[in-house]
């Protein structure tokens, strides 16, 4: 809206500022202006919360303006944090001016956590206690986690170490939340069949940090269903699915009229938007989570399955899924409606293969063996959900780079969440905790659920109790911090220093240096396995811990590493646990790092100035 003379409201705020001499003559100026006026400079985004305090206090009509419920306070709240108001509904009455304290409060309260765990667990894996503070807050959940975000979309290649805690912290509190969804889910009746639902648990749980929701995720599979009606009307345009609305459960008998659904199917998938069987990349985790298989249009038997049976019951053909051997299959119901069926009376749908349509004979040719009749029968949401997740656990075990087996972590949780007293599966996961060194404590609580499941694992359960109390021992003998000075004798042969961005000359891979030793200090067998004595100076030189560009931690020989003269940075996931910044030509130690090598950074700036300047005022 215009103020007076043609000038736009926003125009009116400088005008009034200058005229504005004192106090009454200022004031008396403002609120003489349209309410609408004065709404608008308000929520125009120039003035801040405590602005907006200063102002209310002046006089009853701005205080009637800027009342805590209404729009003033909403747009303050919008405008510091926009991903908040989805999770408000128009018709809702809401305090905002209670609601933007509050989330301020929660704001202050997750920063000084995050800020407090470098120095609490610097040196060893966050323990399962180690989120209990967080757990603990008051205040809506959302509060904490929109502030979790806020730091990890912080621009810039700062606060490395404030990201790395909030990721981890965001990581624990949405997968605690989504394991108990998952739960819930569970414990419905086995007639409740939203298949759908199920898997976006899973795919929520292995990545909790992406924005998946099933409503997002419905309204893609929605989109896919108006197209099929698009092309279901030019071929019948009397077809009773036509006539669905949103959110029935209708189902077409007729198996002409089904058939009609599944041609239009076909061509939207296959040919129109182009769905098809991951082959080349089969064994990719990507292809078992369905906001990826609706991004990437590709997937594996059991995921395009999940996505083929969706879309047709929701157009009223009641598919139904077949937990058949190496290849998820649908099946699809010939035979009269009361009557005794066999496996003969179906046809059973290939959606990797393009919606093919099988006959008993054809699905075993598809496998190439002959199977039992049990195995072309029904199955319900928790065995679907059961194959899923086996084939993510078949994943992570396959999984060689990434050295914190977080798929085979998630998978494990997954399973035994479905099936709590798999003993195999406690056991594995008892090892992986042992062999990653994490959680000694949790450790122990399985090995004792193991005992009391199956007293006949007592060999195994016995070894990994007390080489896990060996752990804890060990780790209460710990004292103090190990400082590492470069002035010291003994360090004289070390040349590089943390954070210089380093090549290893034979591997050619990139990393960055996060700790040395003065000698490698490893034992006999990984020097042996290694073949350190081959190198010229074997095992007599410093030794660098390096995080690698591919995820990877390794333990370098001097002689093999060299500055890298195009510095990059390593995209590694424990990056942020040791550095809090990259300059461009190097990584700046947090201050958990800079205890342990205090004489470093110092170094670095020296080598950085020869290294890098010299090589810019060759360029030039």
């Amino acid at each position: 809206m215009a103020a007076a003379g043609g000038e736009s409201a926003m125009d009116v705020v400088p005008a009034l500022a200058e005229e504005a001499a004192p106090e009454a003559a200022g004031l008396s100026c403002l609120v003489s202006l349209p309410g609408e006026v004065l709404e608008y400079i308000l929520c125009s985004g120039s003035l801040t919360a405590a602005d907006i305090g200063r102002v209310s206090s002046t006089c009853r009509r701005l205080r009637e303006l800027c009342q805590s419920s209404g729009k003033v306070w909403k747009e303050q709240f919008r405008v510091r944090w926009p991903s908040l108001m989805k999770h408000y509904s128009p018709t809702d009455y809401v305090n905002w001016l209670e609601e933007y304290k509050v989330r301020q409060k929660a704001g202050l309260e997750a920063r000084k956590i995050v800020a407090s765990f470098s120095k609490r667990f610097f040196s060893e894996h966050v323990p399962c206690n180690g989120f209990s503070d967080i757990e603990n807050l008051e205040g809506p959940e959302i509060f904490f986690e929109d502030e979790l975000v806020c730091i990890l979309n912080m621009e810039g290649r700062k606060a490395l170490t404030w990201k790395y805690y909030a990721k981890k912290i965001l990581y624990y509190l949405r997968q605690q939340k989504i394991l108990n969804n998952l739960k819930a889910f569970l414990q419905q009746p086995d007639d409740y069949e939203s298949y759908l639902e199920g898997a976006v648990y899973i795919d929520q749980y292995c990545n909790p940090l992406s924005d998946i929701s099933l409503r997002d995720i419905q309204a893609q599979i929605d989109s896919i269903v108006e197209l099929v009606c698009k092309t279901l009307r030019g071929i019948n345009s009397r077809h009773p699915s036509l006539a669905f609305k949103a959110g029935e459960s209708s189902m077409i008998m007729e198996i002409e009229l089904q058939s009609q659904v599944l041609d239009a199917m076909n061509y939207v998938l296959y040919d129109q938007l182009k769905f098809k069987g991951n082959r080349m990349d089969y064994y990719n985790a990507l292809n078992l989570y369905m906001h990826q298989v609706l991004i990437r249009r590709t997937g594996i038997p059991i995921s395009m399955s999940l996505l083929y049976l969706t879309v047709a019951r929701q157009l009223g053909v009641p598919l139904e899924p077949v937990n058949f051997p190496s290849h998820f299959l649908l099946r699809w119901c010939q035979g009269a409606e009361g009557a005794t069926l066999d496996i003969f009376d179906y046809i059973y749908i290939d959606a990797f293969g393009k919606g093919k349509q099988l006959t008993v004979k054809e699905c075993e040719y598809l496998i190439g063996q002959h199977v039992t009749a049990a195995l072309y029968g029904v199955v319900n949401v928790k065995k679907v959900l059961q194959r899923m997740v086996g084939n993510l656990l078949s994943l992570g075990k396959r999984e060689g780079i990434d050295q914190s087996y977080q798929l085979l972590r998630d998978s494990l949780d997954l399973y035994l969440a479905m099936y709590p007293d798999q003993v195999q599966l406690l056991l594995l996961q008892a090892r992986l905790y042992f062999h990653l060194g994490i959680w000694p404590e949790k450790v122990l609580d399985i090995l004792q659920h193991i005992q009391t499941l199956d007293p006949g694992q007592h060999g195994a359960v016995g070894y990994l109790v007390q080489h896990t109390l060996e752990h804890i021992e060990r780790k209460k003998e710990e004292v103090g911090v190990e400082v590492k000075l470069r002035s010291h004798e003994k360090h004289r042969d070390v040349c590089y220093s943390i954070g210089l961005i380093m090549k290893h000359k034979r591997y050619g891979y990139n990393c960055v240096i996060y700790g040395w030793d003065p000698t490698c200090m490893m034992g006999h067998e990984w020097i042996r396995n290694m073949n350190v004595h081959s190198l010229p100076h074997g095992h007599h030189q410093p030794f660098y811990n390096v995080l690698v560009e591919d995820g990877s931690c390794r333990y370098a020989a001097q002689e093999n590493l060299e500055y890298n003269v195009e510095p990059q940075e390593i995209s590694h996931p424990d990056v942020g646990r040791y550095f809090s910044e990259f300059t461009g030509t190097h990584y700046i130690p947090n201050a958990e790092l800079e205890i342990r090598y205090p004489e470093d950074l110092e170094s670095v700036y020296e080598t950085v100035q020869n290294i890098y300047s010299a090589k810019k005022e060759n360029v030039e």
